[in-house]
């Protein structure tokens, strides 16, 4: 490769990395002025391809971020100062926009507050009027900096499908008229947790991926988690954002041991624990502990939300030198409150194992057995995995074989499927 086209490729990751970073906060801007989130990351579109064209010519500026804004805020000038008829409301807005730009130099646009902007396009992208994979969708969008590619890979759906998602969120928004704005006191709590559900949903199919031929998306997670932490910053004072921060750095730093080099699955008992990621559980203890000084400092204090009680069970597991250090105990204690804050057979799946951790095999298959019973997990592959390791612990090897070969056709997974077929020949 020449000179020129390695100095075109190196322009090229730039500006696609600058893009990452800044496609946020550019599309909130843009989305406040306009008032329509469709037309602010077209707008926004235009401006990377701007800079694809003129920066392998003219040089990366010296605030991309800044550089990026005005020409989007100028395009749109354009756009509506092309048009035969202006309505109104357009020719003001061009004109604010014109009043803002002021002269070529962006440095005022540097100044801009962009954290109000931010804010309120997580909102909208998170808004409950949208199903629930739209609004993953949307969020990765416009938040993430994602092309329509990049999210239907991750999420094994081919991209006119993804596309036509988008596009259909976009128009939904603009039927209901949602407004950019961070929503009243009254609504925020619910809306908040929308937005949480939304960015743990990402992590979690990251983590364990639901289906396809990789165990995890590493790159679902990292953004997930990214995302996490813009959130924290920009409302600091929620005890729930940070524990589900926390939950996400503890749980991030077991990537690097939960697969072997050929991609196999490894299970939590069996991982290398020099392999987790110090500074992540480093991270995640001072989120979790962020949290609980925001809880505490409530009157009267607040009781730990769900995403921290799953942060303290995360941080018992990090915080462990080894497997038989783990504090089972308090593990099934967090399982039990978390049960009681939100009823739910997973979560009680999840005491059964610590149960069995904690007490021996027999305390676990009593609550398996009984979750089986009452059927509300017969489509959950985990519920006859779990039973099956409980089984083989017990000696019972012929029971546990057949469980885990149901578990296998059940999965969408395929390495989880090879590891579910290989404990059932083992078995």
């Amino acid at each position: 490769m020449t000179d020129e086209g390695e100095r075109l490729d190196e322009t090229r990751r730039t500006v696609e990395s600058v893009w990452r970073i800044e496609s946020g906060r550019l599309i909130a801007g843009l989305a406040r002025t306009t008032g329509d989130v469709g037309l602010a990351e077209e707008l926004a579109q235009d401006a990377l391809v701007a800079a694809l064209e003129q920066w392998p010519e003219t040089g990366i500026p010296r605030n991309p971020g800044a550089w990026l804004t005005t020409v989007a805020k100028r395009r749109a000038v354009d756009g509506w100062r092309r048009r035969e008829r202006l309505d109104d409301r357009y020719a003001a807005i061009a004109h604010d926009l014109e009043q803002e730009l002021g002269s070529d130099d962006p440095a005022r646009v540097a100044q801009e507050p962009i954290g109000d902007d931010l804010l309120r396009l997580v909102f909208v992208a998170c808004h409950p009027v949208l199903p629930q994979a739209s609004r993953v969708a949307l969020t990765l969008k416009l938040l993430g900096g994602l092309s329509t590619e990049e999210i239907a890979r991750a999420f094994l759906v081919p991209p006119a499908t993804m596309a036509q998602r988008i596009v259909r969120a976009k128009r939904t928004l603009s039927a209901a008229g949602v407004p950019f704005e961070v929503p009243e006191r009254a609504e925020f709590p619910e809306r908040l947790a929308s937005v949480l559900e939304v960015v743990y949903l990402i992590f979690n199919e990251g983590y364990s991926a639901t289906a396809g031929d990789d165990w995890m998306r590493p790159d679902l997670c990292r953004e997930a988690l990214r995302l996490g932490r813009v959130l924290a910053e920009l409302t600091p004072r929620e005890p729930e954002v940070h524990g589900l921060v926390a939950l996400m750095e503890f749980q991030a730093s077991r990537l690097g041991a939960r697969t072997a080099e050929d991609g196999s699955p490894i299970l939590l008992q069996d991982q290398d624990r020099a392999r987790w990621d110090r500074l992540l559980i480093g991270r995640g203890v001072a989120a979790l502990e962020r949290s609980d000084a925001l809880r505490l400092s409530r009157r009267p204090p607040a009781s730990r939300g769900p995403y921290a009680l799953q942060a303290a069970i995360a941080a018992c597991h990090a915080t462990a030198p080894t497997p038989e250090a783990t504090d089972w105990e308090e593990i099934v204690a967090l399982y039990g409150a978390l049960g009681e804050l939100h009823p739910s057979a997973v979560v009680e799946l999840n005491r059964a194992v610590a149960l069995s951790m904690a007490y021996g095999p027999e305390a676990g298959l009593e609550v398996v057995d009984r979750l089986t019973i009452e059927g509300a997990l017969e489509s959950y592959h985990l519920l006859p995995s779990v039973r099956a390791d409980l089984l083989l612990r017990l000696g019972r090897r012929d029971e546990a074989r057949q469980e885990f070969q149901r578990a296998a056709a059940m999965t969408g997974n395929a390495r989880e499927r090879e590891l579910l077929l290989a404990r059932a020949e083992e078995a």
